[in-house]
């Protein structure tokens, strides 16, 4: 049974890692220069392990860290505008214990969930490279095999969702990204459900609206209810 000091030993692996040259730079840079409305603050600028619920069955993979939320914060979708559209709707389907994130020590506990991502170091406009994508896989997978109890997958985003689904090797032509889609993946492997990401581009736009962020979790909640 995989334990609490196994994911642990993951996590300090994953914020050591300098596998990305371009990525280094950039998340570095990024915390040295900071924006002018965190210049006081101490940034992160390393890359950004998942968290949550050891016992969870419920994982989100999300693309990558923001520059100024999580590459300043430390804390997968804490800090940025994703993260303030996000945990709210995962406190009202009762898997976060608070609506917000602000920083690492605010007190929010995930309850049956865990948060990650494909990528953990904030890339330049946001597009990681197909070679740092590569490299950053493995501790995803290691994650997954590290929660004993996991029934199911929530992709935000259609990159997240492709790349769960190549890393599963379970990537068929007939399995597409839309809000909502739902695919049982079997032999054993935990279900998928697709979600647009909540970015800022997503949300201020109306193509991902309060809604249509909370029918995913209440699916979830459903599902995982029914397992």
């Amino acid at each position: 049974m995989p334990s609490i000091h196994q994911l642990n030993q993951l996590e300090g692996e994953i914020i050591a890692c300098r596998l990305c040259p371009r990525l280094v730079t950039w998340r570095e840079q990024v915390a040295r220069e900071k924006r002018r409305a965190y210049r006081d603050q101490e940034y992160w600028g390393r890359p950004v392990p998942g968290f949550g619920d050891p016992q969870a069955r419920l994982l989100i993979i999300g693309l990558a860290p923001g520059a100024h939320g999580s590459n300043r914060t430390g804390r997968m979708f804490t800090g940025d505008a994703s993260g303030d559209f996000l945990y709210p709707a995962l406190h009202r389907a009762g898997f976060a214990s608070i609506p917000k994130a602000i920083q690492r020590d605010d007190g929010l506990e995930l309850k049956n969930l865990f948060i990650s991502a494909i990528c953990r170091c904030a890339p330049p406009g946001n597009k990681p490279a197909r070679e740092e994508i590569a490299n950053c896989l493995p501790y995803l997978r290691e994650e997954i095999n590290l929660l004993p109890n996991l029934k199911g997958i929530v992709a935000l985003g259609s990159i997240a969702f492709s790349e769960t689904l190549s890393l599963l090797d379970q990537k068929q032509p007939d399995r597409v990204f839309g809000h909502g889609v739902f695919y049982e993946l079997g032999g054993g492997l935990p279900w998928l459900l697709a979600s647009y990401h909540p970015s800022r581009q997503n949300t201020q736009t109306g193509r991902l609206t309060t809604v249509m962020f909370d029918s995913i979790w209440q699916m979830a909640r459903a599902k995982l209810d029914g397992a």
